[in-house]
Formats: C-alpha cells, sequence, structure tokens
C-alpha cells in the first residue's frame, strides 16, 4: 500500500515539473511573439508586468535561449522518473533521430522571426517549429522511460555469458611454445598469447580437415622448436607439406645448435630424395625384446583389426615369428643381413627351410617352442597357417624402392644424440599408406626407444594424422618422456577416429596423459569430452517478464560448461580451443583458452615463396651420364634376395653337417 502510495506521489511531482517545463515554453512564445500576440488580442497587463519585473530582476528574456533551456530541463526531469510501458521494438537508433529532430526545431529556430513574411507570420512559423521540436523531445524522453534496457535478444548465443578473460602476457622460457592470439571478451576483441611453457607434458592438435590445425599450430611447433635448437622427429604424412618448412626453417637457424645437426629424409616414393636407413640396425638391438618390439609394430600397422585382438594366438604367432627371424638375422655372423628386407625374404622362404635354422639356435629354441611342437608333432597345417598369416601382409611390401631405403646405414635413429644431433623427416604417401605405414612405424618405434633416455639433447617428435600410424609405445613415450626432455605433438582429427585405430584402452591413455591441448572445429563426444575437461564456471541467467506498467528482471547463476560442445562443434577456422599446462616457476592462472591463433599471413607467404625445395640426396647417374636408378634399386632388391638365398644353403648346410642338428631336416 505504502509502494502505491509512494508511486502516486511521484507522478504527482512529474506531472507538475511537466507542467512547469509547458508554462516556460508558453512565456518564451509569449514574450518573443509579443506582437502578433498583441494583434491577436491574447495580452494580458497584469502578465505583462509579472514578466518585466522577472526581466529586471533575473535578466530571464536577455536571451532567448533561457527560457528554452529551463523548459528542457524541467522536460528532462519530468521524463526521468517516468514509469512507462516497456517496449522492445524502442531502440536507441528511433530516440537520437527524434531527439535530433526536436533539438533542432526546438534551439535553432530563432531566426524565423526576423523572416520579412510579417509579425503574424513570423510569429506562428516560431510557434509552430517550436512547438513540434518540444513535442519531439517528450517523445524522445518518454521513448527513453519505456526503452527495454536489458534486451536479452541483444544476445542469443549466449556470448557475452560465456566469453572470459585469457592469458595476455608473454611467458616464453628456452623451451616454450608461444602462439598470439585475439579473443573476445566484454564486447570487444583483445590480444593475448598461448603459452606452452612445458612442451614436454605433450601437446594433441586435434580438428576435422580445414580447421587449420597444421597451419596454426603445428607449423608454429615446427619452426619455434627449430629456433631453440631442438633435435627433431617428423611424421609427414602429406609429404613433403611439413619436410619443405622444416627443411627451411633449419638452414635459416643453425645458429640455434651448438652442434649443427644434419637434415635426414626417409621418403619411398622418391630414393632420389631419401636418405637410407637400417631401422633394425643389430648395433641398436640388445635382446629379443627389442626385435620383438619391430615385428609387433610392423604386424600391427599391415593389420589394424589385430590392435584390438592382441594377445589372441592368431595374432602373437605371426608376431613372435617375425621376431625370431629378425632376432637371427641380429646374432647371424654379426648382424651383417640384420635389414629388415632380409627379413621379409628369409620369411617367403619354404617353412621346411625356416624352421630348421630357426630353431638350430638355442635362444631361439624356447621362443618359438609353439611352432616346434607343430612342426615335430607334423601338424604342417597349423604350422602353415601360422607362417601364412605372417606372409600375407608382409607380402605387401615386397618392393625395390622401400629395400634399398631400408638396406642402408647413411645414419643413425638416435636423433637427440649431443655429438650428432638430427632433424629427421619419414614421408608417407596417402595413396600408398597401407604399404607405407608398416615401414615407417618401423622408424617410429626405434626412435621411440633411442631418444627416451637420460642426457640427450632437448626433442621434438611431431606426428601429424597420427591415426594413419600405428606408433608402438606412444602412451608410455607421453609418460615418460617429459624427465628426458622429449616433447611430443601429435595431430589428429578427432577421438573416435583415435579410439577405432588404437584401441579403446591405448587411445583414452593417450587423451589422459597429455597436457596441452588445441582443438579447432570437432563434434560429438569429442566436443562433450573437451567441454568436460575445460570445467565449469558460474554462469548467470537472466530473466525478464513484461507488465502493462514496468518490467521486472530475474537473475541467477548457476555452474554450467565454461566451453559449451556446442561452440567447439561450430568454432570458425583458425578459432581454437584448448589448455595449457604450467610449471612450478611459471603459474598460468587462466590455462583454458577460446581464442584465435594470429598467423602473419603476409609473412608465412613471403616465407613461403623464398622456400628452396629439398635437394637431389642420391645420385643415381652413371658414367654415362644417363639416369640408372631403376637399375640399381633393382640390383639392390635381387642382391638382397641372393643373399637370403646363400644363407638359407649355407645353414642348412651347416644344420646337416651337425650331427646333433641334423634331426631337425626332414627330407
Amino acid at each position: 500500500m505504502a509502494q502505491e502510495d509512494d508511486l502516486r506521489a511521484l507522478g504527482k511531482i512529474m506531472d507538475f515539473m511537466r507542467g512547469i517545463s509547458v508554462l516556460f515554453l508558453l512565456i518564451n512564445c509569449y514574450w518573443f511573439c509579443y506582437e502578433a500576440f498583441h494583434t491577436w488580442g491574447l495580452t494580458l497587463s497584469v502578465l505583462d508586468k509579472i514578466l518585466m519585473n522577472f526581466q529586471r530582476t533575473a535578466g530571464l528574456f536577455s536571451s532567448i535561449l533561457w527560457t528554452k533551456l529551463f523548459c528542457v530541463l524541467f522536460l528532462a526531469l519530468s521524463c526521468l522518473g517516468t514509469r512507462g510501458v516497456k517496449e522492445e521494438k524502442i531502440t536507441w537508433a528511433k530516440i537520437w533521430t527524434v531527439l535530433t529532430i526536436g533539438f533542432v526545431l526546438f534551439f535553432l529556430n530563432w531566426w524565423l522571426l526576423a523572416l520579412p513574411i510579417g509579425v503574424v507570420g513570423a510569429a506562428s512559423l516560431y510557434i509552430f517549429t517550436v512547438s513540434v521540436g518540444y513535442i519531439c523531445l517528450l517523445m524522445a524522453g518518454v521513448w527513453m522511460s519505456r526503452l527495454l534496457k536489458n534486451n536479452l535478444m541483444d544476445d542469443v548465443f549466449n556470448t557475452e555469458n560465456e566469453s572470459f578473460m585469457q592469458e595476455t602476457r608473454l611467458m616464453e622460457n628456452e623451451y616454450s611454445v608461444n602462439l598470439p592470439t585475439r579473443f573476445y571478451y566484454k564486447k570487444k576483441w583483445n590480444n593475448g598469447w598461448i603459452n606452452v611453457v612445458n612442451p614436454f607434458r605433450a601437446s594433441m592438435v586435434l580438428g576435422t580437415p580445414g580447421s587449420g590445425k597444421s597451419f596454426a599450430i603445428v607449423n608454429n611447433y615446427i619452426k619455434q622448436q627449430i629456433e631453440k635448437g631442438f633435435a627433431m622427429y617428423i611424421y609427414d604424412y602429406k609429404f613433403p607439406d611439413l619436410s619443405e618448412i622444416a627443411y627451411n626453417h633449419l638452414r635459416n637457424h643453425l645458429d640455434a645448435y651448438e652442434v649443427k645437426p644434419q637434415f635426414y629424409v626417409i621418403n619411398f616414393d622418391d630414393p632420389r630424395k631419401s636418405h637410407r636407413c637400417n631401422p633394425i640396425n643389430p648395433a641398436f638391438m640388445s635382446d629379443i625384446s627389442d626385435a620383438y618390439e619391430s615385428a609387433h609394430t610392423i604386424m600391427l600397422n599391415l593389420n589394424r583389426t589385430w590392435i584390438q585382438k592382441q594377445g589372441d594366438f592368431f595374432v602373437e604367432s605371426p608376431i613372435i615369428l617375425l621376431a625370431a627371424i629378425i632376432w637371427f638375422l641380429k646374432i647371424y655372423e654379426g648382424g651383417k643381413y640384420c635389414t629388415f628386407p632380409h627379413a621379409i625374404e628369409f620369411l617367403n622362404r619354404p617353412y621346411a627351410q625356416i624352421f630348421p635354422i630357426l630353431t638350430s639356435y638355442d635362444e631361439l629354441a624356447n621362443y618359438l617352442s609353439p611352432f616346434l611342437d607343430a612342426w615335430e608333432g607334423g601338424a604342417q597345417d597349423q604350422l602353415q597357417g601360422q607362417i601364412a598369416s605372417a606372409k600375407i601382409p608382409l607380402s605387401r611390401m615386397i618392393s625395390p624402392a622401400l629395400y634399398w631405403v631400408m638396406t642402408g646405414d647413411d645414419f643413425s635413429l638416435d636423433i637427440n644424440n649431443p655429438n650428432e644431433p638430427k632433424v629427421l623427416v619419414v614421408g608417407n604417401n596417402p595413396d600408398r599408406q597401407n604399404i607405407y605405414s608398416a615401414a615407417l612405424g618401423l622408424y617410429n618405434s626405434r626412435i621411440v626407444k633411442l631418444i627416451n633416455k637420460k642426457h640427450q639433447l632437448k626433442s621434438s617428435v611431431i606426428i601429424d594424422e597420427l591415426p594413419t600410424i600405428y606408433f608402438r609405445g606412444l602412451d608410455n613415450l607421453i609418460a615418460t618422456a617429459r624427465s628426458n626432455k622429449v616433447a611430443v605433438c601429435l595431430g589428429f582429427q578427432d577421438f573416435s577416429q583415435l579410439t577405432r585405430d588404437y584401441g579403446d584402452k591405448e587411445s583414452k591413455v593417450i587423451q589422459n596423459t597429455v597436457g596441452n591441448v588445441f582443438s579447432g572445429q570437432v563434434v560429438g563426444e569429442t566436443a562433450k569430452t573437451l567441454s568436460e575437461r575445460f570445467g565449469k564456471v558460474l554462469q548467470q541467467r537472466q530473466s525478464m517478464t513484461i507488465n502493462r506498467n514496468d518490467k521486472s528482471t530475474s537473475i541467477s547463476t548457476q555452474m554450467d560448461s565454461l566451453i559449451p560442445a556446442s561452440k567447439i562443434s561450430n568454432l570458425t577456422q583458425g578459432m581454437f580451443v584448448g589448455a595449457v599446462s604450467d610449471n612450478f616457476d611459471e603459474r598460468i592462472d587462466q590455462k583454458i583458452f577460446h581464442a584465435e591463433i594470429v598467423v602473419d599471413v603476409a609473412k608465412v607467404s613471403a616465407e613461403t615463396k623464398a622456400y628452396q625445395p629439398i635437394p637431389i640426396i642420391a645420385d643415381f647417374t652413371n658414367e654415362n651420364g644417363s639416369d640408372s636408378l631403376r637399375e640399381t634399386i633393382e640390383a639392390n632388391y635381387r642382391q638382397v634376395k641372393q643373399e637370403v638365398l646363400s644363407l638359407v644353403d649355407s645353414e642348412t648346410a651347416r644344420i646337416k653337417a651337425d650331427p646333433t642338428l641334423s634331426h631337425l631336416i626332414k627330407e
């Protein structure tokens, strides 16, 4: 009741002020159009005396503006306390338009009184314009009171509520990767930084094709880590995209290294632009478990369905067989034939030749006991099936070019050796990935073993399009490499792709152990998982009720997703969400980001134009000046086959000549 009384009293005061405003308007017209009012017979002597007294004492009419200003002042005060019905259609644009018209007509019409159209005509025109101007000012004032100040429709996507302050400091150290950003907060774009101060806690970069993950992030990782003297291993799925960046950036920043690194390329498509490297070099295999690791990587890359069937008999049997062959080649004559092509050729010999040779070595006899039992028990069909399950997938890898690359020793895979640092790129081909991935996976597994050691140079492993290759031991590398200064950066499209190719368990381990996350546009479960990872924040919720006389606003708060899954699913190209990790002495308060990664496109374009192609590495020109590529790699291919035949003949003769072993040969 008291509130209603207060409202009525306020209404009366506003009406009184508006009445005073109108009075000043009438006085202005009466004084400055007095001759016209006298002609019309509308003057009063009493009023004339009162106005003259005001003029003598206060100078109220010394200027035409004074009464107008008092008029507008009281009009504004009356509108300030007005409680009008709120309308969504009233906008500031409408208000400013009417207000401008009113101001012009009300204040800028004094010159009309001097027009040569007679006193009555000039006065009439003046009164008309000042009245219309007053009405416009009144309308603008009333509309302001009816303006819907909290228009919820101005932010239909909740952009303002879901924006947040992000890191604006540049935090750089000898290992960091720093990416400049632009982020939206408080209705404006702000400059910021994504500071990966500890890249050794691993990074993963997600995003659908075209989201910009390679252009904005992976390329920057390569460039900045080369600038800081990292040894580097790069898996280039679309060779030579990343390889050319690494090669040219290394050429321009060799001074970042205490010992100048060498640049190496593994490329099966073009032997001219490829170095040669034996991934199962006997010098880097200490026991049979190393051979098993290599065999495991090869077979699972060739048979992706086996990844989720690890431990099954028909999965483990061919792996064990191939491991035994690799280890045999390692111990045979000091490992002179210990290469992967020799292993393939040896496996493709008849099983009647393979098993006697392998089982003649005590250290392999126990390892091959299941095969030996089948061999001695006459279970030829079972044995043949076990061998065939290894032969069939490996037969896809029989290629003269592949044999050429994998039988040489231009360099070793210890890329972070402080005395011989290397930048190694291995190139795949999307059209032949089923063949090449197995061989390249072998390089991966060996590198993981060799670089994850103490007292080595800081190094980086960059795997773009991770699911196209099976990277055995990746989860262990991520978990343990931090202490050995190995920075891992993984690029793939989404978690479902990773789960499909690596299995659910290993995929979960990779997801949960990575410390730095970048995500462009991803959808489905991946977006939900990331949204949950980024956590929740106190979000403001607002509702509004508009009635006849007023509006009521209800504001509530609740914990909701900092970055909803729907936002992640609709990110623009170049926009990324994610989180970074920090260090004890480099605390980052706001680790979460939702920003556009700024790339100087003009600078990148200029750099790209200046890039030199990867030079010819192997010259296959013969004495006559003609190209002998085909002849050379074919000769190497035949040599591998001949060496395996000679090995088999030599070993068979040895076994026959030994009375304790001759029983292994079944005529």
